[in-house]
């Protein structure tokens, strides 16, 4: 049986994919909200939201993430990053995944990555479970309805999570498998309930295309002056670094939360709404995230609730600090129609700091933020990942290593050359510790990075006076309006400044250790800004 709105040339029979139970093509919000609770996936919340566990997972699993080792690929994917599976393995997970999906239902989604059409490519998702439908129809783009009767996919992504992989047979790490088929331009997940794989599959997959087109697939935010597009500012960021939540500008119209591409023509969302974390969300300081948790359809996941009257508890961290909500771009207020940009006016480069040694912002040559770009300093967050527990300083070249299936450099140029030619000031931010390190210190209040970050964006710190960082050499404001001075000198918000001193010696040799893997390969400004 199947059911919904479909190309009649274009179904799942016509792919080769046959034998299963009920299809469901392309239900909307109200049909899958009404599925999942026949099927028990979750329970119905305030306002019409859905609630939901993912079990064993509530984060990513990036060591199960594999990309097919074909001709077609094997010389330009970053194979030191990227887990390789054999074609011959992968064909023998396809097999056995289709062949478990015999008899059982399934939900299709026609989607589309990108908001630029030109720059666009059409997804099919494929997925055992309907939240996770609603989910992924959440995240990337709806076309309009009519435009579903012609859909062709040019990638098809398949998810089953009741699906257990065979690592002997299927030539990967574990029963959990994310697998990227370039050549047969399909995407195989299975083991695996987290809904985030749906997203950050299609984002590593944009990530391979589009600078063969010259376009810098980037993992961050973005958002324009209201009115005014072409003052538009990316937040480059791992997961917890306050991308989200500081792209959410009620003064500014948010283009998206998580992944833009930096084309000749400007800056584009590559998603159709967001994914925001929600521990400790509260209604004062992120009024339209915090709104989004009582809205129709809105995925909650992995939040705890009161049974009886389903009022979420966002302190509590019980079964992960990666709590998280799904929900399309246009519930938030200031949200851009289009999706839309210019050029960059300013980069922003998030990092959460565990060490307490770097200040809550500096501004960045262009050499300084290809260093830093490639350096990706930030601290892993409890939750964002299996086993992560608290904040664990690391290196995530381009601030997201495990989306890059190229080599860093080949996204490094690209944003040289592209800060170089539409001239983009750059600027690093820390949204992390202060005071001291983590377990001594406390969390840059959220007030004064939003301070500065304006400060920033309208062009009123460029005036400020600057020292220069003895440890990193970047340019660092002495004063700035409606910022504690203390906070913008790090060694003096510590009780002892020789420790401050030894923090920061051991965080610049840790980068000087990191980065020598990149010397090879960049130019001498570059070099000339390494630090260490």
């Amino acid at each position: 049986m199947t059911s919904g709105r479909v190309n009649p040339k274009f179904t799942l029979d016509d792919q080769g994919i046959t034998g299963l139970g009920a299809v469901y093509y392309n239900l909307m919000e109200p049909a899958l909200v009404e599925a999942a609770l026949k099927a028990g996936e979750g329970t119905l919340g305030q306002g019409g939201t859905f609630l939901v566990t993912t079990g064993k997972f509530t984060g990513r699993s990036p060591k199960d993430k594999h990309v097919v080792k074909t001709a077609s690929v094997a010389d330009t994917i970053w194979w030191e990053n990227n887990a390789e599976m054999s074609p011959e393995g992968f064909d023998a997970l396809y097999e056995d995944m289709i062949a478990h999906m015999k008899g059982r239902d399934y939900y299709v989604q026609d989607l589309v990555g990108g908001a630029d059409p030109e720059l666009a490519i059409n997804v099919r998702m494929v997925t055992e479970l309907a939240w996770h439908n609603l989910f992924i129809r959440h995240l990337l783009r709806r076309p309009e309805r009519e435009a579903l009767n012609s859909f062709i996919a040019d990638f098809t992504v398949i998810n089953c999570p009741s699906f257990q992989a065979d690592p002997a047979k299927h030539n990967c790490r574990s029963e959990t498998v994310i697998a990227m088929n370039f050549d047969r331009k399909m995407i195989l997940i299975g083991g695996t309930e987290y809904a985030g794989e749906n997203k950050k599959s299609v984002f590593t997959l944009l990530n391979y295309l589009l600078p063969e087109k010259g376009v810098m697939p980037m993992h961050c935010s973005a958002n324009h002056a209201t009115g005014n597009p072409v003052d538009t500012a990316v937040f480059f960021g791992l997961s917890g670094t306050g991308k989200t939540t500081l792209s959410a500008d009620p003064q500014r119209t948010l283009i998206g939360d998580d992944e833009h591409g930096w084309s000749d023509k400007g800056t584009f969302n590559f998603e159709g709404g967001c994914y925001a974390k929600t521990i400790n969300l509260n209604a004062e300081a992120e009024p339209e995230i915090y709104a989004t948790t009582q809205k129709f359809g809105t995925v909650i996941e992995n939040m705890v609730f009161d049974e009886e009257t389903k009022e979420l508890d966002f302190d509590d961290d019980s079964l992960t600090a990666n709590m998280r909500c799904a929900y399309p771009l246009e519930y938030i207020s200031n949200a851009s129609e289009t999706a839309l940009g210019g050029h960059p006016k300013n980069v922003i480069m998030l990092t959460c700091d565990a060490f307490g040694v770097l200040p809550p912002i500096a501004r960045l040559t262009p050499a300084q933020a290809m260093y830093h770009f490639l350096s990706g300093f930030t601290s892993k967050v409890a939750g964002t990942e299996r086993g992560v527990t608290e904040p664990e300083p690391t290196f995530s070249t381009c601030f997201g290593a495990p989306f890059m299936p190229r080599r860093p450099e080949a996204y490094g140029n690209l944003l040289r050359d592209k800060i170089a030619k539409h001239g983009a000031t750059c600027w690093l931010v820390n949204t992390g510790w202060t005071g001291g390190a983590y377990g001594t210190g406390s969390r840059m209040p959220i007030k004064a990075t939003r301070a500065l970050l304006t400060a920033a964006l309208d062009g009123s710190l460029n005036d400020a006076t600057f020292r220069k960082d003895e440890n990193f050499g970047f340019d660092v404001p002495v004063t700035v309006k409606g910022v504690d001075a203390a906070l913008l000198d790090p060694r003096s918000t510590w009780a002892d400044g020789n420790a401050y001193d030894a923090q920061a010696e051991k965080l610049v040799e840790m980068f000087a250790e990191n980065f020598q893997q990149y010397l090879p390969f960049i130019d001498e400004d570059v070099k000339a800004a390494a630090i260490g």
